[in-house]
């Protein structure tokens, strides 16, 4: 199926990034109502704290908070409550399967809509050691000052 319009972005979880390694990227769907729809369109939505869990087959994202809608009087959901994710039955056994294994997490990684459809977009982590992250800052502002000689360089 073509890509009728722009992917546009609600929330991004960058402490996911900077706290783990991401393995493996998934791509699922959200069971929403309403009203959690017309506050996600408004961009009012945290995955911070968020984590994936997967029960009895079926996989849940907890602690993700999308803010109540202000028109939504009485229709307005818990704002943390827990929320099924939409993937094959296949995707979530594999998941599990490597979340078993010492040190590997699920985490959401963003929230977005595609085709007009809320998406979340998770991650198979593994955690980073304190030196891990030590290096990939070094990497960060090596990167930076080089990029920073090269402009300074263009301008002569």
């Amino acid at each position: 199926m073509a890509e009728r319009g722009p992917v546009k972005q609600v929330a991004n979880n960058k402490k996911a990034f900077h706290d783990y390694f991401i393995e493996e990227k998934y791509e699922c769907g959200i069971e929403l109502f309403g009203t959690e729809v017309k506050s996600l369109r408004q961009g009012k939505c945290s995955i911070r704290e968020a984590y994936v869990s997967i029960d009895h087959g079926e996989a849940f994202i907890e602690g993700m908070n999308i803010s109540p809608y202000e028109h939504g009087n009485i229709m307005n959901k818990d704002p943390l409550r827990v929320r099924k994710l939409l993937l094959h039955k296949r995707e979530i056994m594999k998941l599990a399967g490597q979340s078993a294994l010492k040190g590997y997490t699920i985490m959401p990684l963003s929230v977005y809509f595609k085709n007009g459809r809320a998406k979340l977009e998770i991650g198979l982590a593994r955690g980073k050691k304190l030196y891990d992250k030590r290096e990939d800052r070094m990497k960060k502002d090596l990167s930076r000052e080089a990029e920073r000689d090269y402009k300074v360089n263009l301008k002569y």
